[in-house]
């Protein structure tokens, strides 16, 4: 008995392990767009990338953007837990928080009259 809780214990060391590297292994979150003044926010294109640091998630960002057919795209936002953008064909807002209720919170409060054009979490 006392082999096998050793083993059970073990095994649950190794997946707490495991789930802490694959938590910690996309770190970051980054939101580039491909936006203008004129616009409108459903017409705004974007990518959204994740990576272990703050450049890889926004290359990786920049990257989406690009493969998603749009011309020219820049990274509007980074985030460690959930990011937003918001626009209007004026006006745009980032945000971002521990929720993404808060992140398109912020990003409304940035850009009060705005739509939430894109918003995830990791």
């Amino acid at each position: 008995m006392t082999v096998f809780r050793t083993h059970i214990i073990k095994a649950a060391l190794v997946a707490g392990g495991l789930f802490a590297t694959c938590t910690s292994a996309l770190a970051f979150g980054a939101i580039a767009v491909n936006d203008s003044q004129g616009t409108a926010a459903h017409e705004a294109g974007y990518g959204v990338g994740w990576g272990s640091t703050r450049k890889e998630a926004e290359r990786n960002a920049m990257r989406e953007c690009l493969s998603a057919g749009n011309d020219e795209c820049e990274v509007a936002v980074w985030f460690e837990t959930c990011g937003a953008y918001a626009g209007d064909r004026v006006k745009y807002g980032i945000g971002w928080g521990a929720t993404l209720r808060e992140a398109e919170r912020n990003a409304l409060e940035d850009c009060p009259n705005c739509k939430i054009v894109v918003s995830d979490c990791q």
